[in-house]
């Protein structure tokens, strides 16, 4: 009996080690280059997968020596390898599930085949899974099934599959009820696992898009009322140029020319500007807004008082001397402070919201603030939408004019945008 129990595991070990040769082939996956749930907000959510890793293995190390120990019959030095074996590998689940698996799996066969050496001390004990022996494989699959691919869950499910079927052969007396049992709940584990796991990668994506074409239609609104500013400059060029030979007296003829030269490449360069961007002014707005008025820092007042209206207690604060402003400067300036007051009336209505708008002694950046506290109560938006796009807007139009955005929540749980926005003419933060 004994030799040939040998013999049959003897065969059966050989085939199991060819077969993961193969198997190693089918599954083709790298190991996760981060640990699961490793870019969780919160610090506790992180050390979670490793802590229950820990629980699981404290619960089951023991247990499946006792087991095997006791139940089976094992000598105690082999079934605290086979223990240990089976176990300690759901340490490596969280930041290395298929590493675990290997170890785990080879782990289970090695347990089967010894247990059938001692196949007349079986009885009615379950062969060749053990009780915690599934528990832990099922522990397994799934941190199995939430980091890696369709196609190496569903190797791992046909290699389990496979063992089952090869060692339910040596032993059918014993096999249908464990075998049974790990084959359809490892595959049940699997399956949701997975099901989860596609499902948030296809969430991902969609907010990466999602982002993108935020960012996409927040540079095109941007280029629209860039369009305003430029136009208007280059519009005054144009009248300067033409006006030029008549305002002024005696001018020689070479420099009325070059007046005509000037005034006729001014209105050439913003007809060609005017058709780039005609398609992006045209899509998404209602009437002509070519004859709206871009606005900028005298326009705050009404901006916060629409705000106070949403049941926001807005204060606006104005510093320095605001004449002679750059245009582009100002408007990038009333759009930070109405996409910052946009984001209170959704996110905490009826909070108090200091606005401050400075203009430092040297003339030589705009200081933009707004620092709201926290939610007082519920109220009812001003808008069904917002006007632009949140933070990524506001770095867009920082980013445009060369300044500087910080934003982050306060002490009390509050938020808070600062930007400082140059006035003279950036050399970098070009929107490419």
């Amino acid at each position: 009996m004994g030799s040939t129990a040998e013999s049959a595991a003897g065969r059966l070990w050989n085939d199991v080690r060819r077969q993961g040769v193969l198997l190693s082939r089918a599954l083709g996956a790298r190991e996760p280059s981060e640990a699961l749930l490793a870019r969780a907000p919160r610090a506790w959510m992180r050390v979670l997968p490793h802590v229950l890793a820990f629980a699981a293995v404290a619960s089951l190390l023991p247990t499946g020596v006792v087991v095997l120990l006791n139940d089976y019959g094992l000598p105690g030095a082999l079934a605290g390898l086979l223990g240990v074996a089976q176990a300690a590998p759901l340490l490596l689940a969280a930041s290395r599930p298929l590493v675990a698996w290997y170890i785990v799996f080879v782990a289970d066969i090695l347990t089967a085949l010894a247990l059938l050496l001692w196949a007349d001390t079986l009885g009615n004990q379950a062969w060749p899974w053990p009780p915690p022996a599934i528990v832990g494989y099922l522990l397994l699959c799934l941190p199995l099934a939430l980091r890696l691919p369709r196609r190496t869950l569903v190797a791992v499910w046909l290699a389990t599959v496979a063992a089952a079927v090869l060692l339910g052969l040596l032993n059918p007396d014993h096999s249908p009820g464990s075998n049974v049992l790990l084959v359809v709940l490892s595959g049940v584990v699997l399956l949701l696992g997975g099901a989860v796991r596609e499902r948030s990668e296809a969430q991902h994506v969609s907010e990466v898009e999602r982002a993108r074409r935020t960012l996409l239609e927040e540079r095109a609104r941007i280029a629209r009322e860039l369009h305003d500013v430029v136009a208007h400059h280059m519009s005054v060029i144009t009248v300067q140029a033409d006006s030029a030979p008549y305002r002024i007296e005696g001018i020689p003829q070479a420099a009325r020319e070059e007046f005509a030269t000037i005034a006729g490449t001014a209105r050439q360069s913003l007809a060609e500007m005017r058709r780039l961007l005609g398609v992006l002014r045209s899509e998404g707005s209602d009437g002509d807004p070519q004859l709206a008025p871009q606005p900028g820092l005298d326009e705050l007042d009404a901006l916060v008082e629409s705000a106070v209206h949403a049941g926001v207690d807005a204060r606006l604060t104005r510093t320095g001397e605001a004449d002679g402003l750059p245009q582009a400067v100002t408007l990038s300036a009333y759009r930070i402070v109405q996409e910052a007051l946009a984001n209170v009336v959704r996110h905490a209505p009826g909070s108090a919201v200091a606005v401050t708008v400075a203009v430092d002694d040297a003339r030589s950046a705009l200081r933009v603030e707004v620092v709201n506290g926290p939610a007082a109560a519920p109220a009812r938006p001003l808008e069904s939408h917002g006007t632009g796009h949140g933070l990524i807007g506001m770095r867009e139009r920082t980013r445009l004019v060369g300044g500087e955005l910080d934003t982050g929540r306060t002490a009390d749980g509050g938020f808070r945008v600062a930007a400082v926005l140059p006035l003279a003419e950036p050399t970098r933060g070009e929107i490419s």
